[in-house]
């Protein structure tokens, strides 16, 4: 009876490791909201005297960070809520995925990672912020949705379930989570793929009772561009400061924007602690990012809608114990339009031709690779934030043309290597003729291999009022309704901005 049992034993430890050898991965991609790059404890820290914000503790990022890949130059194609995250579904630019400005509905035909994921066995979710206008309905491409209409509210946030009305009490990340860790139990047995988006750190800033007193008395460090007005705020052209009259001083920093971002760090600890709690953290690809950085003052800018670092940089951190080294941290640019093929790539599943982006496994498991050197960033005039113009622009490692169509005079040069603040044009500087040259034919090499154009039902400039997605066969007009309307760009520099 003792050999019978211990073969029984024996034949079922031998199914489960076969079992799990061929399952395919899980993926949780948890995404935030207006996150910078070096708004995480562990890039404090590796910034040393140079980090803005000293004080800051990501303990779970970190912790992903620590177990798995970040990436430290990681950056989107267009720096605002809704398009970015349209390029984190579809892997393709703005221009060409429908979603070009923060009021079309996202296009429902969309090739997505969730509708090829599901198509491929997986069970899908979608929880959280989906913004795009004021989307109603199950998400597009998800088998289940628990999600809330446009901004939402901080608090007691309405959420739609499957596209049902349902209320909810706490606060709204708090809430996104607690749906999340039921998805992951009722899926603990299948592969699954799911997305929370986070409204944290969107402003107007309200951390939850638990967080409301964090750092108090904190400030942020100066840095070289504070006082440096963006070359097309026309208004602010005579400046009135010089970029060093804060030399050696501190800056007044909104401190609940650093307060919601350290409690949607803890609900990110609370998904990672479920995967352990379940044993599924080494059959699971964790992915965590943001859908755009955002200004502090620098460039005399609050909110993101340009092509400056501080707007188009962003946290991107990958674990996936079974494949990638811990620990590591690549200097190659990574996009958000690479997480779909990413993903798809890990799990096995073709990825389309059309996806603009790429998978990052080559660069994760060491195996050679020919990859980018630059990358094509844009934005699309809006005209209820009328002082921030149509932008198009070309980043490599250690520089930036940016272009502003209709206004040559407007054209920006900087040499990153040299600059990293973006504080001096080198457009009219002749010593600089050369890279010039160099970053012209860069950009028009990106423009014309991104298949560059400015979408048919994107906004004109000197409109009455925006026609968004009226145009755009694909498109849903939205509710206007949906967002403040309030230009961020004039707020004065330590008021609150919002989208």
């Amino acid at each position: 009876m003792k050999n019978i049992l211990l073969l029984l034993c024996t034949f079922a430890a031998f199914c489960n490791a076969a079992h799990a050898a061929g399952r395919k991965p899980n993926f949780l991609f948890v995404y935030t909201d207006d996150q910078r790059w070096d708004a995480m404890g562990v890039v404090q820290r590796e910034m040393g005297e140079h980090g803005r914000y000293p004080w800051f503790q990501t303990p779970n990022m970190d912790r992903l960070a620590a177990e798995g890949v970040r990436f430290r130059n990681a950056f989107v194609t267009m720096s605002l809520c809704s398009p970015s995250r349209a390029a984190f579904l579809t892997g393709r630019y703005n221009h060409l995925n429908g979603v070009a400005n923060n009021t079309t509905h996202f296009p429902e035909n969309s090739v997505t990672y969730a509708t090829l994921l599901r198509a491929a066995g997986y069970k899908t979710g979608f929880i959280g912020k989906w913004h795009m206008g004021g989307q109603r309905g199950q998400r597009p491409g998800f088998d289940y949705s628990a999600s809330f209409i446009g901004q939402g509210r901080y608090f007691n946030c309405p959420f739609e379930i499957n596209g049902a009305a349902t209320p909810t009490q706490g606060w709204v990340d708090d809430v996104s989570t607690d749906y999340a860790i039921a998805f992951i139990k009722q899926h603990r047995d299948e592969p699954f793929l799911l997305a929370v988006g986070f409204k944290a750190c969107h402003s107007q800033w309200e951390p939850p009772e638990r967080a409301k007193d964090r750092f108090a008395g904190e400030t942020a460090r100066p840095v070289p561009n504070l006082n440096i007005p963006a070359i097309y705020r026309t208004e602010a052209k005579n400046g009135r400061h010089s970029p060093t009259d804060t030399s050696g001083e501190t800056s007044a920093i909104n401190l609940n924007y650093f307060r919601c971002v350290s409690a949607a760090d803890e609900d990110l600890g609370r998904l990672l602690k479920t995967l352990d709690e379940l044993g599924l953290t080494d059959d699971t690809v964790v992915i965590f990012s943001s859908d755009n950085g955002y200004y502090h003052d620098e460039h005399e800018l609050r909110d993101k809608r340009s092509v400056y670092d501080e707007s188009l940089r962003i946290p991107m951190l990958i674990r996936y114990p079974k494949q990638f080294s811990k620990g590591q941290t690549l200097d190659a640019i990574a996009l958000n339009i690479d997480v779909a093929p990413t993903i798809l790539d890990l799990a096995g599943v073709p990825v389309p031709a059309e996806m603009q982006g790429r998978s990052w496994r080559p660069l994760l498991t060491g195996g050679s690779t020919d990859w980018r050197q630059s990358f094509l960033a844009e934005y699309f005039l809006e005209n209820r934030f009328p002082t921030t113009p149509t932008i198009v622009a070309v980043r490599t490692e250690n520089a930036k043309l940016v272009k502003y169509p209709g206004h040559d005079d407007w054209t920006e040069l900087f040499d990153l290597s040299t600059d990293p603040y973006e504080t001096k044009n080198l457009i009219a500087n002749p010593e600089y003729k050369d890279l010039l040259a160099r970053m012209t034919v860069e950009f028009d090499r990106q423009a014309k291999a991104e298949d560059y154009l400015v979408p048919e039902y994107a906004d004109k400039p000197g409109a009455a009022s925006s026609k968004t997605g009226e145009k755009h066969p694909k498109a849903k007009k939205s509710n206007p309704d949906s967002e403040d309307i309030k230009d961020p760009t004039r707020t004065a520099p330590n008021q609150d901005s919002q989208e």
